[in-house]
């Protein structure tokens, strides 16, 4: 990336993180006057009932700062490409199908939104629409056949919904996705860097940006909660950066916390409903090591040193094997 572009992205990282930083503590003012706070799932830790009432959908304001800051940057750039468009197709719709999702909870007030399918037929139909323009654009294949066709679309969709879950899944305590994504889009950068993918990297230059600027507000304590509009947001969007960037079957390694996360929901489900146990405490695993004794911010740290080892792990082998 030639030094221009270099200093486009940051300009877009401080953008997108002033507006989400300054502008947050009035998304947290409207929320808290208007009552609109998150419900907590009546079997999870008995200590999480304290958070009710705390504002959610904190990734409107985030998701919003990287639009405008990436539409401010970009168009100065010549980089609103069809990349750039796929990307932020991705972020926004996804957003907005969690957002909906966020709002049934919220007026009906309870942890319940959508219904299983509807939300899964929401989350096909935008990996759907991005796999078309991901392959009439002629993205160059991840796997490097783009002869795969209709198969390489399904696997494409499978994993735009199969990671914006995962996130989703994984973001159960304060801070804990806001960190983990964070490092894993740093990690992307770093590829998109290296590979001269300028649109890709300003894009996880835009969201980490907004991601800082989005912490102070989010860790324990959390003032607020980035909702389903948030999580599913960043999964999906990773996602999306690992097929553009080529590198899919990375992000079961930099994303591996969200793997691990899912994992445990599914070996639970599994165990209880054939042997009537249960292999953990509570899932998500981050459950089971509240369970244990451990703090939110000690599981925060761990879970993020993991992310960062294993993306660090990640780029090495990358950049070996290529």
């Amino acid at each position: 990336m030639s030094p221009q572009y270099l200093i486009s992205g940051l300009v877009a990282l401080l953008i997108s993180g002033a507006i989400t930083y300054f502008l947050m503590p009035h998304l947290i003012k409207y929320f808290r006057a208007k009552k609109e706070g998150q419900q907590i799932r009546k079997i999870g830790p008995t200590w999480h009932k304290k958070k009710a009432g705390t504002p959610t959908m904190g990734g409107l304001l985030y998701i919003f700062a990287t639009v405008v800051s990436i539409l401010i940057v970009a168009s100065f750039n010549g980089l609103l490409s069809n990349t750039m468009w796929a990307l932020l197709f991705t972020l926004v719709v996804f957003g907005l199908i969690g957002m909906w999702d966020d709002s049934i909870k919220i007026f009906h007030h309870q942890n319940q939104g959508f219904k299983a399918w509807q939300k899964f037929l929401c989350q096909v139909i935008a990996a759907m629409v991005f796999t078309v323009i991901y392959q009439h654009e002629g993205f160059q294949m991840g796997f490097g056949n783009s002869q795969m066709g209709w198969l390489y679309g399904l696997f494409i969709i499978f994993w735009m919904v199969g990671f914006s879950n995962a996130v989703n899944l994984t973001d159960g305590l304060d801070g804990l996705v806001t960190g983990c994504a964070t490092v894993s889009f740093v990690a992307y950068l770093i590829i998109a860097l290296v590979q001269g993918q300028m649109e890709v990297a300003l894009f996880c230059m835009a969201l980490i940006g907004a991601l800082i600027g989005f912490f102070p507000y989010n860790h324990k304590p959390a003032q607020i909660f980035m909702g389903d509009m948030g999580s599913l947001a960043l999964g999906a969007s990773l996602a999306a950066v690992s097929l553009l960037l080529h590198h899919e079957w990375s992000l079961l390694v930099i994303g591996i916390i969200y793997v691990v996360e899912t994992a445990s929901v599914i070996l639970q489900v599994i165990s209880f409903k054939t042997t009537g146990k249960r292999i953990f405490k509570m899932t998500p695993i981050h459950h089971t090591f509240e369970l244990m004794g451990w703090s939110e911010w000690k599981i925060d740290g761990v879970f993020w040193a993991i992310t960062a080892v294993a993306s660090v792990i990640s780029l090495l082998f990358i950049m070996l094997v290529g």
